[in-house]
């Protein structure tokens, strides 16, 4: 004879049994969407779609810098190939040299900075140029440049090649990526334009 308690006793285990296994299934699930939902996010937050590249109208805002500055700035004119990404005046640096900055696309792509500094001093230059030596002089546009090689170094940065003169009480300084004949082409334009 046995006991209803007895009986019972198996059939609450295996209801037990039954549920954690539930449980763990659901789990489970809930696990794989809630990993599926971190993915959904990254995928939206990380990928971005190719942009154009930002350009601004640096003749606009050179012109309306000048108002600030006695040096004449330097805004040439290029082929429409050539756009500037960025252009700013910054008048009150730490460094104490007051900078006008173009940001150039050239036609294959690469990067030109013009950086013109007024009264510039040597330590000013040596940070432009990343402590480089120059390896030369070329005449381009009537100006003298002094050019600056660093394709050598191991970690460049966007300042490969630099081209550098001076006119009045600034010191030009051309420097990025860009090959031989675009930094001949952004000199001559600059030279054409102090001149």
């Amino acid at each position: 004879m046995t006991l209803p308690d007895q009986e019972a006793a198996p059939t609450a285990a295996e209801r037990r049994a039954a549920r954690r296994a539930n449980q763990t299934a659901f789990n489970l699930v809930l696990a794989l969407i809630a990993s599926l939902g971190v993915v959904l996010f990254l995928v939206v937050v990380v990928v971005r779609p190719e942009m154009e590249p930002r350009t601004v109208d640096f003749r606009q805002i050179g012109a309306d810098a000048q108002s600030s500055v006695d040096e004449p700035l330097a805004v040439p004119d290029l082929p429409d190939a050539w756009t500037a990404n960025r252009a700013e005046l910054v008048g009150d640096p730490a460094d104490g040299v007051t900078r006008w900055e173009i940001g150039f696309l050239t036609p294959n792509g690469e990067y030109i900075g013009l950086v013109q500094g007024v009264d510039a001093n040597d330590s000013w230059l040596a940070d432009q140029v990343h402590s480089a030596r120059s390896d030369g002089t070329e005449r381009i546009g009537g100006l003298t440049w002094s050019s600056y090689d660093r394709r050598d170094v191991d970690d460049p940065g966007n300042v490969e090649y630099a081209l550098v003169t001076t006119s009045g009480a600034s010191t030009i300084v051309l420097g990025g990526t860009a090959t031989d004949e675009e930094f001949a082409v952004l000199a001559a334009a600059v030279a054409k334009e102090l001149s």
